[in-house]
């Protein structure tokens, strides 16, 4: 049963702060949501089927039902199309039926169609499963939600490891590992998406923490766009998997992550800044053994230029462009000094803060 009104929901993007790459594999990470949002609108559809626009696309997509897919129009790998069709499928198996849908995306992810990195897809994904199901009277609980949209998104690319949704879902700070995404498709598969929602993963793992304290987040944007699952693939096409050096990365990565964790939970700055400052230096050995180009020139001067000031610094996410981030004393007088140094290097700071868990507007 629909509620008959629109439904509106939003999610916030995300950050790596420690554990990328590595949480492809089942390792931990850090991530934290922040205040820059995908907001989805649902409402009655005009005709069978499901019409979706963005203010990222020209004109609006009309796509048909044909076996529980959507067809026409659009791309293959559309987060959105993946996102309707799990909620679908779930509708499916609890007997009701899909009505006609009128799904309406806006972004503040993006600065004139350009992606900032923060996890738009992700973003869009999660609003989407919880803006669908609303509207069509599903009650689900956040858990829930989380694992609809990981098997919208592992049906796309099953190499991703679901941090951005979890970061989207839980919003805040959050400790994340990622579960057996081929277990959990395989399961889908044999048993359906209800008892797939019912099963735990293995694996799978989320919790929230505290913030860091004494500390602010800055975020700089280097201007160019990278492709996270290009990066990923591109490091599993190497002959460094099943290395020394990838299982030496992989204890690293794990290592340096649970200390981040002790030390945010502690509330021990210090400490933190020091994980910080060895993801940075994981990142920049595998970088040096693979050549995937992490590290990009205005990275690496984001980075220096955190450090000079007593701060610790990385790339967020696969590198390679899109936004890197700081920690920096949250009294000092050099953030200003930081923020003139990132534009002389052609890094935009952007305003971004954490961001709580809300779905709804």
């Amino acid at each position: 049963m629909t509620t008959g009104r629109a439904v509106v929901r939003r999610a916030p993007g995300k950050l790596f702060v420690a554990g990328e790459y590595a949480v492809v594999e089942g390792g931990p990470a850090i991530l934290v949501a922040v205040d820059r949002y995908i907001t989805v609108t649902v409402s009655a559809g005009e005709r069978a089927g499901v019409l979706i626009s963005s203010d990222l696309a020209a004109r609006a997509v009309h796509r048909t039902w044909l076996e529980g897919r959507l067809t026409a129009g659009g791309t293959p790998a559309d987060p959105v199309v993946a996102a309707v069709e799990s909620v679908a499928g779930l509708l499916a198996e609890r007997g009701l039926p899909v009505p006609p849908l009128s799904v309406s995306i806006t972004s503040t992810l993006h600065e004139d169609g350009r992606k900032y990195g923060l996890g738009s897809s992700g973003a869009v994904t999660v609003a989407t499963v919880a803006a669908v199901a609303a509207y069509c009277g599903l009650r689900l609980s956040r858990g829930a939600r989380f694992r609809l949209a990981l098997l919208a998104t592992a049906r796309i690319d099953p190499q991703g490891s679901g941090g951005d949704l979890a970061a989207s879902t839980w919003g805040g700070w959050i400790a994340y590992q990622a579960p057996d995404r081929a277990f959990v498709l395989g399961l889908a598969r044999r048993h359906g998406i209800e008892e797939t929602l019912r099963t735990p993963w293995p694996g799978f793992a989320v919790r929230r923490l505290p913030p860091p304290q004494d500390l602010t987040l800055e975020v700089g944007w280097t201007g160019s766009p990278a492709s996270t699952s290009s990066l990923v693939a591109g490091l599993h096409r190497r002959a460094w998997r099943g290395s020394a050096s990838h299982h030496k990365f992989l204890d690293t990565s794990a290592g340096l992550v649970r200390a981040a964790v002790t030390a945010l939970q502690a509330g021990d700055g210090e400490g933190l800044l020091h994980q910080i400052r060895r993801a940075r230096q994981e990142l920049a050995r595998l970088d040096e053994k693979v050549g995937l180009g992490i590290f990009t020139p205005a990275l690496t001067a984001l980075c220096e230029a955190a450090e000079a000031a007593g701060g610790a610094a990385k790339p967020s996410g696969a590198g390679g462009g899109d936004c890197g981030i700081a920690l920096l004393d949250a009294r000092s007088h050099d953030i200003a000094r930081v923020r003139q140094r990132w534009a002389a290097a052609g890094v935009a700071p952007l305003p971004l803060r954490p961001a709580r868990e809300r779905t709804r507007t």
